[in-house]
């Protein structure tokens, strides 16, 4: 009976996995033989034909080397490594990404972190690190990537509204959240750059559901984005962009005004350096 095929795999993953399982099967051996003919062990093999594990790039050479394909496996094994960042983002997010290296306006309701666009180094280091992949550094990178929208000859208008708990929630230590939230106020100075805060006396409110972004161009419609429980959507018809403004609008409603969100935000950020510095003075000797 053939190995159940994990359904959350890439498609990159998949396609190693239906090869390697035909290219066994053609040659007459089942899932021991070849283990043991590779030098592997039966339960490997079973777990890459179920794509349950990810095979590295010796595996590819070997199975190379075994069935003499003329280059597939290193090729599918290639497929694999250059989508492995994609795979880590959640579904509809890749698609996202380039709409956003190209708008003129953003406007982006954070409810549970900082969002990616704006997050400093070491907050989004932080949050890499939990996610256990093996390619942080790359995520990273690319992340921090993001932020040259900012240099462009005309960057974009943004309006950031975030809830109270991004700037509340402790993510890494009191030093991470301190450099994050000083980012934060450096962009909130900008001329380009207008930050809000939905303070916790709101109580419930529309974006306790999760977050959501508007992107506007020059040259065409306005598209949005929500992200929850880790799934993307790209919302591209006119009804659904217009269903995300209206949301956004009473988001903005619920927000303290620029001035005062920038004063929340700055008691935030010295609250977070005076801890990090008692941190630091209780480990000295």
């Amino acid at each position: 009976m053939p190995a159940r095929s994990d359904p959350h795999a890439s498609p990159a993953i998949r396609a190693f996995a239906n090869e390697l399982t035909a290219r066994r099967e053609m040659a007459g051996h089942n899932k021991a033989d070849l283990a043991a003919l590779l030098g592997y062990t039966a339960q490997f093999i079973g777990q890459l034909e179920a794509c349950k594990n990810v095979p590295s790039r010796k595996v590819a050479e070997d199975l190379e080397t075994f069935f003499k394909t003329d280059g597939v496996f290193p090729r599918l094994w290639e497929n694999i490594n250059d989508t492995r960042n994609v795979a880590a983002l959640p579904p509809g997010f890749a698609d996202y990404l380039t709409r956003e290296s190209q708008a003129a306006e953003l406007r982006i309701y954070s409810a549970l972190l900082v969002e990616g666009l704006f997050q400093a180094e070491g907050y989004a280091r932080t949050i890499m690190g939990v996610l256990g992949t093996s390619n942080t550094e790359d995520l990273i990178s690319k992340r921090l990537d993001r932020k040259l929208i900012f240099e462009r000859e005309y960057p974009p208008h943004v309006w950031f509204i975030m809830d109270e708990g991004v700037i509340r929630r402790v993510i890494g230590s009191p030093r991470v959240m301190f450099e994050q939230l000083r980012y934060l106020y450096e962009l909130s100075q900008q001329p380009r750059f207008m930050l809000q805060i939905v303070p916790y006396a709101v109580g419930y409110h529309e974006g306790l559901g999760g977050s959501l972004t508007l992107l506007g161009f020059e040259d065409g419609p306005s598209i949005g984005y929500t992200e929850s429980a880790g799934v993307g959507v790209l919302v591209e018809q006119p009804s659904g962009v217009s269903d995300l403004g209206v949301r956004y609008d009473l988001l903005r409603g619920y927000a303290l005004p620029v001035h005062e969100s920038r004063t929340m935000l700055k008691e935030a950020m010295e609250s977070y350096e005076r801890l990090g510095t008692d941190s630091v003075a209780q480990e000295q000797p």
